[in-house]
């Protein structure tokens, strides 16, 4: 069925080659590739790369050969050419090194989880305010998946009316060869912290609340006894501060049948309508990832999502470090959406087996 919308134009580069130079820092998780990524579309360039291990490093400078490997995390701070820090380095690292960048008059743009305790929030909230630089976080699920920002389009053009409620399902597959960070709480902040942040953010954007508080959450470790740090299932109900409610369900129980690493699937509903965000995989169709559901009461559509936006938050977060705007993310909201999965899992109940 024809649709009646028009979406904004695909973004384009924001600065010229040389222009924005970036560092990557810490490269513990690989969502680092999609942040270089992201960032270089946007015409950024990346220029410095440290990672305490070697051999990372060079895998990662051999991927961008405009990116020099460092011999110290101090060396790319000294630079004045650098402009951003990047770092993926393991959860509970991530905040230190933002606020090293931050205090060597950089801005941080940091891999979710952002944060891991409430004392790293204030310290980031503290730094953040005191000096204008910026501490960005990779929310990637919505910044950097085309459904999503499709989604965001529609909604902004009032296709299903006031959102009413955000349901977020982030399954994962663990697969082989983890880390031993990946099965310590106190360095991967819990399942909720960890990637329920993901889906916290997607509750404030796609509702347009500042706040909220979490009424309900649990815990669990169900079918991985040989890891006890290992948080294998998550949820949590939100009541955000415009009347709208969230609820997220995060687990590790994605089955070796499933072509990708997870089916991850948001719904929107609202006064007027709903829409189905099925991001990574249509299950039984040929259809792929990206695709999106909208019903309202003009009809029913099918959207491929693919091509169709782009990544406008890469472009939009570089001219805000230039310029000193929030036109990618506040810095309110990147905080809050850490804040909600902080609490989240500081309040969850530990299910037993």
């Amino acid at each position: 069925m024809s649709h009646p919308y028009t979406f904004d134009p695909l973004p384009q580069p924001v600065v010229e080659p040389g222009e924005f130079a970036f560092a990557a820092v810490g490269l513990d998780h690989g969502h680092i590739y999609g942040m270089t990524e992201g960032l270089i579309g946007a015409g950024a360039t990346v220029t410095h790369v440290y990672d305490r291990d070697p051999e990372k490093a060079a895998q990662f400078a051999a991927k961008y050969p405009t990116a020099r490997v460092a011999s110290s995390e101090q060396e790319i701070l000294d630079d004045p050419e650098v402009r951003l820090v990047a770092s993926a380095a393991i959860p509970s690292e991530r905040a230190p090194i933002g606020l090293r960048a931050i205090e060597a008059g950089k801005d941080a743009f940091v891999d979710k989880a952002p944060l891991t305790t409430f004392e790293q929030l204030k310290a980031v909230r503290e730094a953040t305010g005191r000096t204008g630089r910026k501490y960005a976080v990779y929310y990637g699920e919505r910044i950097h998946t085309e459904a999503a920002i499709l989604a965001g389009q529609l909604v902004e053009r009032g296709a299903i009316g006031k959102v009413l409620q955000v349901v977020c399902f982030g399954p994962h597959r663990i697969g082989g060869g983890r880390p031993d960070w990946f099965y310590d709480p106190a360095q991967y902040g819990g399942i909720l912290c960890d990637i329920g942040s993901h889906n916290f953010e997607q509750m404030l954007y796609y509702s347009g609340a500042t706040d909220g508080r979490v009424s309900t959450a649990t815990v669990a470790n169900y079918a991985h006894s040989e890891t006890p740090g290992l948080q294998d299932f998550g949820d949590a109900h939100v009541i955000l501060d415009n009347g709208a409610t969230g609820y997220v369900r995060v687990d590790w129980f994605t089955p070796e049948g499933l072509g990708v690493f997870g089916d991850g699937r948001t719904l929107l509903l609202g006064t007027e309508g709903y829409i189905e965000q099925r991001k990574y995989i249509d299950i039984g169709t040929d259809n792929g990832s990206g695709q999106v559901l909208l019903v309202n009461q003009d009809g029913q559509y099918r959207f491929n999502a693919n091509g169709m936006t782009g990544f406008p938050y890469f472009g939009r977060l570089i001219r805000d470090c230039i310029d000193g705007t929030e036109t990618a993310m506040t810095q309110e909201h990147a905080l809050k959406a850490a804040e909600l999965s902080l609490r989240a899992q500081a309040d969850a109940v530990v299910v037993a087996p």
